[in-house]
């Protein structure tokens, strides 16, 4: 063993005077820390406290009150014309201090219980294949960044006011509320004012604050099938009784949705009437008119959920369910933004006044702050006209790369798929005519180097389908990504005959 006085107690042993902590504490720390490390093994004979104190530039009583707390909880020991010594009973010590190693921390228990929820899985897969589908992103290389840093800045770096946060913070929510709230009932004729709009960090913490006001355990909630994966697990957690009805080719069933209404009470119906999830249907205009009929009739509220509205590709889109309701039965959610930096796309809710002032309830728990910057910078691109510039400039690059894609389904698929071309949204929905086994497909393509999440397949016993996005992709790279679909579809196919 080495000699106590060849130990490189400055190597381990870090004192930092600046700290606010005792310096005798700081000597405990770092022994016990040496000690458990294996720095200090069992046994070893420390040096004298003359002898320490000078290495350690340390005040001698210093250094003995510090080795008076280490004996005291059992890491060094005593002994009368023979010196100090790391304890023998050190592995005990260790068993009642672990060391964890950081690659075993999340296979620790936890120490007490709470709720688990067997609903809120997060579905979302990563793949570092280099070819990707998705359920239909926008591409981020499209983003002007640079411009709305420029922007952000100098609004940080405007003069000082004499006015308190509180104030600037009111103020500007009010300006960006009021300008918000004239730029949706231009763009989607809804005829809100202020007290109607409740903006939200992201689409997903709209539905939730709806959710957790609108429904309650044992609510019957009507769903459109297939739907939205994220969505439905929302609703579900919050303890209401799911009723899924069909999707035909102009939207939801109904006539299903009648029969329903009269043999239950429905509490929400929720709907994504301009571009279904995930079929991409829009629902007829015969069919609106009998939804909004229905709900005054039976009392129920139409949860309106408008995802993806900034990737049309008409000059005339069709407006909302909420643009028509005459007798606030209509709650919207949207979003806001999905083209611009992650952190300044914005989530959305338009209703009557007394509910919107309900959910500022929740929300000042669930989102306290407001980002006064982002909401100028935001405020000035909509006065300005910029986010009508980007989103023209955008959805000219979205259309042509729908087109492209339809063209190329067509060329590489066309007798295996059926399909229509979505006037808006950046994913095409296609049913495929061979009955196989899409797991098989994904993990054929996944080996050929293109990456399907399971979120985007759809299969049941009458139904094998794909909601296929091509927003995030270029011309070349959905030509590679297509190919290897196509090829892998027919190894699949040929193996099942």
């Amino acid at each position: 063993m080495d000699s106590p006085v060849e130990i490189p107690f400055r190597s381990f042993i870090q004192l930092k005077p600046e700290e606010s902590t005792a310096i005798y504490l700081q000597l405990v720390f770092e022994f016990i820390k040496a000690i458990q490390t294996g720095f200090l093994p069992e046994g070893t004979k420390l040096p004298g406290t003359r002898i320490l104190c000078k290495v350690l530039a340390v005040n001698r009583n210093t250094l003995i009150k510090a080795f008076q707390d280490l004996e005291s909880q059992g890491w060094i020991e005593t002994l009368p014309n023979k010196g100090t010594f790391i304890l023998s009973q050190q592995k005990k010590n260790k068993a009642e201090f672990p060391v964890l190693k950081e690659q075993n921390q999340s296979e620790i228990p936890a120490g007490f219980t709470f709720q688990r929820s067997t609903i809120l899985e997060n579905p979302t897969e990563i793949s570092n294949l280099p070819f990707q589908f998705n359920d239909g992103m926008p591409d981020l290389r499209l983003v002007q960044t640079d411009v709305l840093a420029r922007l952000y800045v100098s609004k940080l770096k405007r003069r000082k006011t004499s006015k308190t946060y509180e104030e600037i913070q009111l103020r500007s929510h009010s300006n960006f509320k009021t300008h918000f709230s004239n730029y949706l009932n231009l763009t989607r004729g809804i005829r809100i004012s202020t007290s109607n709009l409740l903006t939200t960090s992201s689409h997903e913490i709209g539905l939730y604050l709806v959710t957790k006001v609108l429904i309650g355990s044992g609510d019957k909630v009507v769903v459109a099938s297939p739907g939205y994966y994220m969505s439905n697990m929302t609703l579900t957690n919050t303890g209401a009784q799911i009723i899924s009805i069909p999707v035909n080719e102009d939207g939801i069933d109904t006539k299903r949705l009648k029969e329903i209404c009269e043999t239950s009470t429905i509490r929400v119906l929720y709907l994504t009437s301009n571009y279904h999830y995930p079929t991409t249907i829009l629902l007829s205009a015969k069919k609106r008119i009998e939804v909004l009929e229905l709900a005054n009739q039976y009392g129920f509220v139409i949860l309106e959920d408008d995802y993806d509205f900034d990737f049309h590709y008409d000059n005339n889109p069709v407006l909302p369910l909420a643009a028509f309701d005459s007798n606030q039965r209509v709650v919207y959610i949207g979003s806001f933004g999905k083209s611009l930096p992650s952190g300044f796309s914005y989530g959305f809710v338009a209703g009557p006044s007394e509910f919107i002032k309900e959910l500022e309830k929740h929300q000042n728990i669930l989102e306290p702050g407001i980002d006064v910057i982002k909401e100028q910078v935001l405020t000035e691109w909509i006065t300005e006209g910029e986010v009508h510039r980007l989103s023209k400039k955008n959805k000219k690059i979205y259309r042509e790369r729908r087109d492209y894609f339809v063209s190329l389904l067509n060329e590489k698929l066309k007798d295996q798929i059926q399909f229509k071309i979505p006037p808006r949204g950046l994913a095409v929905w296609v049913e495929w005519q061979d009955h196989f086994n899409l797991i098989k497909l994904q993990k054929e393509c996944h080996n050929n180097g293109l990456f399907l999440p399971k979120t985007i397949l759809y299969q049941t016993k009458n139904l094998t389908a794909t909601r296929l996005g091509f927003g995030h992709l270029e011309k070349e790279e959905m030509e590679k990504a297509i190919t290897i679909l196509s090829e892998s579809l027919e190894t699949v196919i040929s193996l099942n005959e």
